[in-house]
C-alpha cells in the first residue's frame, strides 16, 4: 500500500514573485489569474480591501496566492456557505474559484494549466484544518 506524501509550501520570495508566475502561467497570470483571483475575493468577502498577497508555491507544482494578512475574513458564497475564513483560507478559496474559471475558458493550453493546478491545490488543502471550510465555500 502506498501513501500519498503530504504536499507542502514555501513562500516565493519577493524578488522571484515575477520569475516563478511566468514560468507556471506566462503572461496569462497578469493578465487573466491575477485579477480574477481579486475579484473573486472582493465578491465572497465584504471584508476584503485590497492589500498585499503572498505567493506560495506547493511541492506538488502547485501554485496559490494570499492575503498577507493575519486577520480573518467572513465569507459568503453563491452556493449558501457562510463563515468565517483566514486569510490564506480566503485565498486559497478564491484560487480554486479561479482555477475552476478559467479552466473552462476554452483557452487551450492554458486552461490545461489551470485545470492542473486547480487539483494540485486542492491535495494542498485537503490536509490543512480549515479544509472542510474551504471545501463547503467551493463545493
Amino acid at each position: 500500500m502506498t501513501t500519498n506524501p503530504t504536499v507542502t509550501r514555501r513562500l516565493v520570495a519577493d524578488d522571484h514573485r515575477i520569475e516563478h508566475t511566468a514560468a507556471v502561467f506566462g503572461i496569462r497570470f497578469p493578465l487573466n489569474l491575477e485579477p480574477l483571483v481579486y475579484t473573486f475575493a472582493e465578491r465572497l468577502s465584504p471584508d476584503y480591501d485590497g492589500g498585499y498577497w503572498a505567493y506560495y508555491a506547493l511541492s506538488n507544482g502547485g501554485f496559490y496566492m494570499s492575503p498577507d494578512s493575519g486577520r480573518a475574513f467572513n465569507v459568503s458564497c453563491d452556493n449558501g456557505y457562510k463563515g468565517v475564513l483566514s486569510a490564506d483560507g480566503l485565498g486559497i478559496t478564491v484560487c480554486l474559484y479561479a482555477y475552476s474559471h478559467l479552466s473552462f475558458s476554452g483557452d487551450g493550453e492554458f486552461a490545461e494549466v489551470c485545470a492542473q493546478q486547480y487539483h494540485w491545490l486542492r491535495d494542498y488543502m485537503l490536509d490543512l484544518p480549515e479544509s472542510l471550510a474551504i471545501l463547503g465555500a467551493t463545493d
